[in-house]
């Protein structure tokens, strides 16, 4: 059974503090020292201890334009069809990119396939359905220890209900009752072997065109709190920096498009062995994507 809670966030937890508790959930990493950790949809702003890094964009609106994090070894790629061996990582993180998924089957089973255990955060079904994220194509909530899944047939599902919430109760519950109470409008789902699971309407295509009208300009950084320069001094703290230089990547990868792990590198690239498929790398960075269409997280 993997504790939910590191003792510091169950401290401010019984303090009442839950904003204190919940920046501090990702500090914690249930896994031993020496456990090797894939953070997928890793963007500007992965966890510390995550030591190999997947996202599918170098930039993205999706994330405001912040800048693609590579200070570890970094792969692009889609969860879909993860580059990666079977088994060769004992932890992943999906925070925040599972609800962009159109095939919650493929990337949950791939998930599993590359890790032993993991944790899944998204905001709630019932966050959602509110206050809808239009590049969300996934509701999600959790049921006696199961995730269960809606596919969103567009990115507003319930319109009349969102325009009422939007008239008069959003300032309150999005400005005032979530920021105080983050844990009640968020699923934090860890798993070990197996990540158990339903989608109630598998049929719904959700791979409807995004909207342009989001997120449609760079965020300009602001300045950074004294709370948010605390946690970087404790997330520089508690990463792994010296052994995620001497990870050998390379070792870990498989080709996404015949499965092989006879990946080399050639001039610029990478090359596998076996169907001859070719992945560019950009600033050290390889690009893994199939040649063959598959379904991904927009």
């Amino acid at each position: 059974m993997i504790e939910s809670e590191s003792g510091a966030m169950r401290f401010f937890n019984y303090l009442g503090m839950e904003k204190i508790a919940w920046a501090l959930r990702r500090l914690y990493c249930p896994v031993a020292a020496n456990a090797l950790v894939l953070e997928v949809g890793s963007g500007g702003n992965p966890y510390a201890r995550a030591n190999v890094l997947l996202d599918a964009y170098a930039e993205t609106r999706e994330r405001h334009w912040v800048p693609l994090k590579s200070d570890r070894p970094t792969v692009l790629g889609f969860v879909e069809n993860l580059p990666f061996k079977d088994k060769s990582f004992d932890f992943v993180i999906a925070s925040h990119v599972f609800e962009h998924s159109t095939d919650p089957e493929k990337f949950l089973r791939e998930l599993q396939r590359v890790a032993r255990a993991g944790y899944i955060e998204v905001p709630d079904a019932f966050m959602e359905r509110i206050n809808p994220y239009r590049d969300h194509r996934l509701e999600i909530t959790v049921r006696q220890g199961k995730l269960v899944i809606r596919k969103k047939p567009q990115s507003t599902v319930d319109e009349t209900l969102v325009e009422l919430y939007s008239d008069r109760a959003k300032p309150y519950i999005a400005g005032e009752l979530i920021p105080a109470h983050p844990f009640v409008f968020h699923v934090r789902y860890y798993w070990q072997d197996k990540i158990d699971f339903v989608v109630i309407n598998p049929d719904v295509d959700a791979t409807w065109p995004p909207p342009t009208d989001v997120f449609s300009t760079p965020n300009v950084a602001s300045t950074k709190s004294i709370r948010q320069r605390l946690l970087d001094t404790m997330r520089a703290w508690s990463s792994q920096r010296s052994r995620n230089c001497q990870i050998d990547w390379l070792s870990l990868l498989r080709c996404p498009d015949c499965h092989s792990d006879r990946l080399v590198r050639s001039e610029g690239q990478l090359v596998c062995n076996v169907c001859g498929a070719n992945y560019p790398m950009r600033n050290g960075i390889p690009e893994l994507f199939s040649h063959t269409k598959v379904a991904q997280h927009d």
